[in-house]
């Protein structure tokens, strides 16, 4: 009776820094933090990174996962362990400040269906000088926008509006239409496009009817 009252809880027990490694990790740990001896510390951590280290036994030896390994030492430590690391010792201020919140690259929300890339590939275009590839470079931008475009809708669209939209998302830098240029036919797009199979199907289809054709008894 007496061992089942003094049975120990994971709930009971101080929480773990770094739970993947478990609580007999966290004991060496708070084992070496405890460690008078300086250089005996020393031998203890070392130690103990060995241990990490064979967990991972073909990363161990790259520098970079040994930095990796020496900190979350010292965060299974809460940077208690006074040891000589091969590596500067990150703070408990810097590992817990929160990253910046990354913008989201929206350059032009209103013609989404055609990517950030076309964006890009436009603001490079404007800044060309006017010559036979700067006027390829708009071309191209153009076919690729109405590739786009069908990749929504997928029966047609017309070069008008591939042109309208191209230039106002150059601010009327770039006017095919002015220029009467003409784009690749919406066709040929689509013929290009990889249909889908149709083999499972028409596979079941097959089996279906094999399967009508067998006599029940």
């Amino acid at each position: 009776m007496n061992l089942v009252e003094n049975l120990e809880y994971n709930t009971e027990r101080p929480k773990l820094f770094i739970p993947e490694y478990g609580r007999h990790f966290q004991k060496m740990v708070d084992h070496a933090v405890s460690i008078a001896d300086r250089d005996e510390r020393n031998k203890e951590a070392k130690a103990i990174i060995s241990v990490m280290g064979n967990l991972q036994p073909h990363l161990r030896d790259v520098p970079d996962f040994q930095h990796k390994l020496w900190d979350q030492l010292f965060i299974m430590s809460d940077f208690k362990l006074d040891v000589d690391s091969p590596f500067p010792i990150t703070s408990k201020e810097v590992l817990q400040q929160r990253p910046e919140p990354l913008e989201y690259p929206q350059n032009h929300p209103k013609y989404r269906f055609y990517g950030n890339n076309i964006k890009r590939m436009i603001d490079v275009a404007v800044k060309w000088e006017k010559g036979d590839m700067r006027s390829g470079l708009e071309y191209a931008i153009a076919n690729h926008m109405k590739k786009c475009y069908l990749n929504w809708n997928k029966d047609t669209v017309e070069d008008s509006a591939i042109f309208v939209h191209l230039k106002e998302m150059s601010d009327g830098q770039i006017d095919l239409a002015r220029d009467g240029e003409n784009l690749t036919e919406s066709g040929q797009f689509l013929k290009n496009r990889p249909a889908k199979s149709n083999r499972n199907n028409n596979g079941g289809a097959k089996k279906n009817q094999q399967r009508s054709r067998k006599k029940r008894y």
